[in-house]
């Protein structure tokens, strides 16, 4: 009677004794950034360069840089010339979000700067296209974000019952609204403004020879500052005021 024992044998190939073994790889690696290890999965390759960093260190470095409008991100490694990355190689790292932020931004970005501003209101800021088809010279216009006014000529809020070249002479401190509000009624009240201080004079009585608080004498009718002898104190030789 045969035996219900089975027998069971590995069998070995022919070329045995020719097989290498290798032994396991640990495939851990060392982030550049947390300098942590971490396991060969959470590996993110970048294009041209062989540095090594987490996925979460690298969504964490795409936030940072595209918060600094940052658009062109190159390898977080300062001498590294040749690694770079596109929005392309992280989507399935990035959340929606910022994956779209970036897009965005870089389209901005390949927009030629004659052809786009920002809204000049600080809490908006939105990008804004320059829709210049030459058919009519736009000045008064709203932001479609914040739904204000501003002078897409100077770029600034709108200026009211001011020329754009007038806007445009004025000094960088003089561009708020008061320091319109008081251009405004000064022209309206015709007020002279002193040459050296630049502040408004108002003259009530006298000759157009003033001397403003500065101690600056200029003309009240051309606003040339003078220089005058004793005797010439009342007479301007510019315009004969």
């Amino acid at each position: 009677m045969a035996s219900s024992r089975v027998s069971h044998e590995v069998g070995k190939p022919s070329d045995w004794e020719n097989i290498e073994y290798v032994p396991a790889v640990n495939n851990n690696f060392d982030c550049n950034i947390c300098f942590e290890p971490e396991a060969a999965h959470q590996w993110f390759d970048i294009k041209n360069c062989s540095h090594g960093y987490c996925t979460e260190c690298m969504v964490n470095y795409v936030v940072s840089n595209l918060q600094e409008k940052v658009t062109t991100i190159r390898c977080p490694d300062p001498d590294c010339a040749s690694g770079w990355i596109e929005p392309e190689d992280c989507d399935w790292i990035l959340p929606q979000e910022v994956y779209e932020r970036w897009e965005s931004a870089l389209c901005e970005a390949a927009i030629p700067s004659s052809q786009k501003f920002y809204c000049p209101f600080s809490d908006c800021s939105e990008m804004l296209i320059i829709d210049d088809n030459g058919s009519e010279l736009v000045r008064q216009s709203q932001c479609p974000h914040c739904r204000r006014l501003f002078c897409a000529q100077c770029k600034v809020a709108w200026h009211a019952e001011m020329e754009c070249w007038e806007f445009q002479e004025l000094n960088d401190d003089e561009r708020g609204r008061q320091d319109i509000q008081l251009r405004n009624l000064a022209n309206m009240e015709g007020w002279k403004r002193c040459p050296n201080c630049k502040f408004y004079v108002e003259k009530k009585t006298g000759c157009n020879v003033m001397k403003c608080r500065c101690r600056a004498t200029f003309c009240y009718r051309c606003g040339q500052s003078l220089s005058l002898p004793k005797n010439q104190r009342h007479y301007c030789s510019y315009c004969t005021g």
